[in-house]
């Protein structure tokens, strides 16, 4: 039987996920870095020490690795592009290379993005496409990509993104704001469906494939200090993102006539997003498709990578 070990050191989970010959999860563990309360953030030298601390424990928790691995792959960059660079990777490809030297087997390297969408085709059903959009919107990204298979991983342009706050920052900044701790995201989604008050709206500034949030935020942080009620200031957010996403695919899908469309990462997780996004688009006006991961895969973890490298690996058997 053959297996591969995948490792993730994102900005905020420690992730590992060993899969076997088919792409299944064997054996996963993740764990959330801790963020002090009150804080919006980590730091990349906090952020890196936890993964440090985090890795082994996880690794003892996946337990003995089996006979047959052949791979480790890691996630050693945000982005598959020249200069795509953040210290807290390093904690993972150096676990990876210290395991891939014990167990005398490959080390593979993949990029964070890439196995967002990886994950994202297995945990739901592959896109029936070798070149679609993906959307990745996150704490660290908010990016509109052209994405095309490839025998090892994906091709990836980018086509648009966020001039100033990313998507996940811009919910975890007002959710903080709102009281809630850091990552926001899952609390603000549930305070959000106890509003009662549409009329409650936030700009969504889009220019081109391009999105600001900046804006955005003044505007929710007034609410609050109007008074308006949390759980509708939650849901405006929610629409804000959804009505600036929808703009932006709607815009993309018309000019590039690409129909098959991606949609990953933490904040894709949002239930709301998902259906207004689902409803707008795959409206007979516009005849998109939409595909999402699993909520638990589009937040942060290991299953893309470790699929990633079993695709390398098969692939490089096979040349």
């Amino acid at each position: 039987m053959t297996y591969v070990l995948g490792i993730d050191t994102s900005n905020y989970t420690t992730s590992v996920c060993l899969v076997d010959a088919q792409g299944n999860i064997v054996r996963e563990e993740r764990r959330l870095l801790q963020v002090e309360e009150g804080e919006r953030g980590l730091q990349q030298s906090a952020a890196l020490f936890q993964h440090v601390q985090n890795l082994p424990t996880l690794i003892e928790k996946i337990g003995k690795l089996p006979t047959g691995l052949a791979a480790v792959c890691v996630s050693t960059r945000p982005r598959r592009r020249d200069g795509s660079y953040m210290p807290v990777f390093t904690a993972g490809t150096g676990l990876g290379r210290s395991l891939a030297a014990t167990f005398g087997v490959p080390l593979l390297e993949t990029s964070h993005q890439e196995g967002h969408i990886a994950a994202g085709e297995g945990s739901t059903e592959v896109v029936p496409s070798e070149h679609f959009l993906a959307v990745h919107i996150s704490g660290g990204t908010t990016d509109l990509l052209d994405v095309k298979r490839l025998a090892d991983g994906y091709e990836i342009e980018e086509l648009g993104t966020s001039i100033d706050l990313h998507a996940g920052q811009f919910v975890d900044r007002i959710g903080v704001a709102l009281g809630l701790t850091f990552p926001a995201g899952p609390q603000l989604e549930q305070l959000a469906q106890q509003s009662t008050d549409e009329s409650v709206t936030l700009p969504s500034p889009v220019n081109g494939y391009n999105l600001s949030f900046a804006g955005p935020e003044t505007a929710a942080l007034r609410l609050i200090q109007a008074g308006t009620h949390p759980a509708d200031v939650a849901r405006a957010v929610e629409r804000c993102i959804a009505k600036g996403l929808e703009k932006t695919l709607r815009k993309a899908v018309e000019e590039l006539g690409i129909k098959h469309l991606l949609i990953v990462g933490g904040v894709a997780a949002n239930a709301y997003i998902r259906e207004r996004l689902k409803h707008r688009l795959e409206h007979r006006a516009v005849k998109a498709k939409l595909y999402f991961a699993l909520p638990r895969y589009s937040t942060d973890n290991a299953f893309g990578v470790a699929r990633l490298g079993l695709t390398q690996l098969l692939y490089k058997r096979n040349s």
